[in-house]
């Protein structure tokens, strides 16, 4: 035990011997933080002003947490620069951003031409910036800042600030054994396309004559080709022929990338390693669910940064669903693949392609092969899994699951939906636990592995639903891992895939063995839009059910029926799934699905109840919250980022001007179907409906007859309501229905945000 006068001693000594990432896991405060940063990477001429650490190279921002992303930090980093840019003052060669888990840093020189176009709309100050700020900042830096993970990547980072304060640029990256498939194939389509006249065959030769150089001096003297110049440009020398570029540009950009030669430990491998390497084209790849090469390039960047340098080495990889295998074909050490697909013909055209000769390449049914009538996974079935392999899972070697399995449904009670029986396999009877879950394709995948393989790394290509939707609650009950990182991509960025949605590539370690199971709270992921460009970070959070809007309102006992209606006035002449109605009811709210998605052509407001059922009863008492749930579900504009995300219940009371600004909102909007019709005929009878929805009295709008109901005008008569609420008001006594007037959808789209019901 230390004792009061011994404890600041050897606390500060402990200090001095700790890593910089353990110093900023103990960081109570953003000037711990700073100073961790600034011993570590012995900054000189160091100043704390509002840009939170300035040196003559560097601009740093700190946090003493890791909430915000790289983008958001940048942002406000920016708006300094942008400060001084307007002033004529000084502007550093590099900016930099940290917090307690990473750490990003950019060139100056980047950002500049993009900020003196003074385009962006700044905020108040740095840390109240504006939603257009952050995303234009993320859009544009997306592809020029590098990042690093402190607790992995701390002496990468740590040398590349060092460095670039020493030399001013920020190093290269070094060509390895781990990326060689993914820089040869980016040399191909920058260098290898410009050389003119030479055969796609010599492709690997001048490639290695030109990486097994510094630019001058080449590392062998026995290389088949050779890296020359005339005058100042690179050419090729190969077979007593001089080849020449048709074009510098792209041999400058890939140059601008990589470093060369790369380290010598590397050298002798990466030369062995030369027949292997074949230029790819995309349309050698067939399938609906086709990844395109330049996804596998970020997935295979995603992987170096999660799970280190030497993953392809230390990793067995298993891809169950490979198709024709173009998941691994940026891989630079096939002997350590086992590759299997559904399809005998995948495996015939792999080979007759030559994709990935040294994998172990195979046919196999994973939700079927291999699986006894009680669930147990038994080889000897089919003797279909190599032995190897085999042995590699019985001994718990590391082994990584890299795929991008389908995303076939199974049809609903209906029929009319997903594909019938798609997802009638062996490893679906097993999922009595998982509810909805095994109806899905790529979720029975995920439960064979985690029996199969408990232990396993698993990147996936896949949709979200698995981590918030809300149909698989019991699938994230039952399915233990723990995320480490993944990006989401448009899905318009494969072919074959239909909507606008993202897809997902995930990475995570699984721990399906423990006792104590770790819950999917929240998880970020950086996005990538449909040609792979960074335009920032979001975070997906798995929220327990009873937390949803859809469950605001609670459900009411019914007492009558009522005709069932498929719009405004017509009647459901087939199946009606509900004919149920209350007396005192006012109208019917249909509002099936939770998230953003299915919102905008799945919010409605008729006279009578709604036919598919999948919404509520509005009666006199639940109005308010009918009005602010239409609101939120029609005034948020879905995106192909949010299309998943749910609708939450307020998480504090409602002011009453954001209810009647609802109300109003909603009484104008074109999904508010309410009418009153005569003479409807249904079941043999004919039915009445009742428009309670109407503002007015007949007097304020010169209405030709006496309305049916004044609920409307009784209900809003003590109610105060904003300027903008009294303008619509206003102009609807003029127009009839008009079109929400613009004034009031921007005021919403503020106080909905301000209120976190999303």
């Amino acid at each position: 035990m230390l004792n009061v006068i011994e404890y600041p001693y050897a606390r500060k000594k402990l200090l001095n011997h700790m890593s910089l990432y353990e110093k900023l896991q103990k960081a109570t405060s953003e000037e711990d933080v700073k100073d961790a940063y600034i011993k570590a990477l012995g900054l000189k001429g160091v100043q704390k002003n509002l840009v939170d650490i300035q040196t003559k190279e560097i601009w740093f921002e700190a946090k003493d947490n890791a909430k915000l992303s790289s983008y958001v930090m940048f942002t406000q980093l920016m708006h300094y620069v942008q400060q001084a840019l307007n002033k004529g003052d000084y502007i550093p060669p590099f900016l930099c951003v940290m917090d307690t888990q990473k750490a990003a840093i950019m060139k100056s020189a980047d950002v500049i031409p993009f900020l003196e176009k003074k385009t962006i709309k700044w905020g108040k100050s740095a840390s109240k910036f504006t939603p257009e700020a952050l995303d234009a900042i993320s859009a544009y830096i997306g592809t020029y800042f590098v990042s690093f993970k402190i607790e992995t990547h701390e002496e990468e980072f740590i040398s590349t600030i060092k460095n670039a304060i020493k030399s001013g640029d920020i190093i290269r990256t070094q060509i390895t054994p781990d990326n060689l498939k993914q820089v040869f194939d980016k040399w191909v389509v920058m260098i290898g396309r410009e050389i003119n006249g030479v055969a796609e065959d010599d492709y690997a030769l001048l490639f290695f004559a030109d990486i097994m150089s510094d630019g001058t001096t080449s590392t062998h003297n026995d290389l088949p080709a050779e890296l020359l110049h005339k005058g100042n440009a690179p050419v090729f020398s190969l077979g007593g022929k001089i080849y020449e570029l048709g074009s510098k540009d792209g041999y400058r950009q890939f140059w601008a990338i990589y470093h060369r030669p790369p380290k010598s430990e590397y050298r002798d491998y990466l030369l062995e390693r030369r027949d292997s390497l074949i230029p790819l084209d995309e349309r050698s790849f067939k399938g609906a669910y086709f990844t395109p090469l330049i996804v596998v390039d970020k997935a295979y960047d995603k992987l170096t940064e999660t799970l280190g340098n030497n993953w392809q080495k230390d990793y067995i990889v298993w891809d169950m669903c490979c198709g024709v295998g173009n998941l691994e074909v940026k891989h630079s050490n096939p002997r350590n693949i086992y590759m299997s697909t559904l399809d005998q013909a995948d495996v015939d055209v792999m080979k007759a392609t030559k994709t990935c000769v040294a994998a172990q390449r195979f046919q196999y049914d994973y939700l079927n092969d291999d699986i006894t009538d009680d669930g147990q996974i038994d080889y000897s079935l089919t003797n279909k899994v190599p032995d190897a392999l085999r042995q590699a899972i019985a001994s718990g070697k590391k082994i990584l699951v890299l795929m991008n399995p389908p995303y076939a449904e199974a049809a609903n009670s209906q029929g009319n939906e997903g594909k019938t029986d798609v997802a009638n396999t062996k490893v679906s009877k097993g999922m009595s636990n998982y509810g909805y879950a095994s109806r899905e394709l790529f979720t029975q995948f995920l439960v064979r592995i985690s029996k199969e393989i408990p232990n396993a790394t698993l990147a996936m290509f896949s949709k979200l639903k698995y981590v918030n939707g809300p149909n698989f609650e019991k699938f994230r009950k039952e399915w233990n891992a723990k995320y480490l990182g993944g990006f989401v991509v448009h899905s318009k960025a494969f072919d074959g895939l239909k909507g606008n949605f993202p897809i997902g590539f995930l990475i995570w370690v699984t721990n399906q063995n423990a006792r104590l199971k770790q819950p999917i709270i929240e998880i970020a992921a950086e996005v990538l839009d449909k040609n792979t460009r960074a335009i920032g970070e979001k975070k997906f959070y798995n929220i327990p059910n009873k937390n949803f809007l859809s469950l605001w309102i609670p459900r009411l006992k019914t007492d009558n029926i009522n005709i069932p209606l498929k719009n405004a006035v017509t009647p459901q002449d087939k199946y009606a799934k509900v004919t149920s109605w209350i007396t005192n009811a006012i109208g019917y709210m249909y509002c099936n699905s939770n998230d953003i998605q299915n919102a905008g052509q799945q919010t409605a407001i008729t006279s009578s109840v709604f036919s598919t059922g999948n919404g509520f009863y509005i009666t006199s008492e639940n109005l308010w919250q009918a009005v602010v749930i239409f609101t939120v579900r029609r005034i948020i504009k879905p995106t192909w980022i949010n299309d998943r995300d749910q609708f939450l219940q307020p998480t504090k009371p409602l002011s009453e001007e954001f209810k009647n600004d609802c109300l109003v909102w909603m009484l104008f909007n074109g999904s508010n179907l309410t009418a009153s019709a005569n003479d409807l005929e249904w079941n043999g009878k004919k039915w009445s409906i009742v428009n309670h929805f109407i503002p007015y009295t007949e007097e304020e709008v010169n209405a030709p007859d006496r309305f049916e109901s004044d609920f409307m005008v009784r209900y809003m008569a003590d109610k105060t309501f904003s300027k903008e609420a009294i303008e619509v008001l206003k102009q609807g006594k003029i127009f009839g229905n008009p079109i929400l007037h613009i004034l009031m959808k921007e005021k919403y789209v503020m106080s909905i945000n301000s209120i976190a019901l999303m």
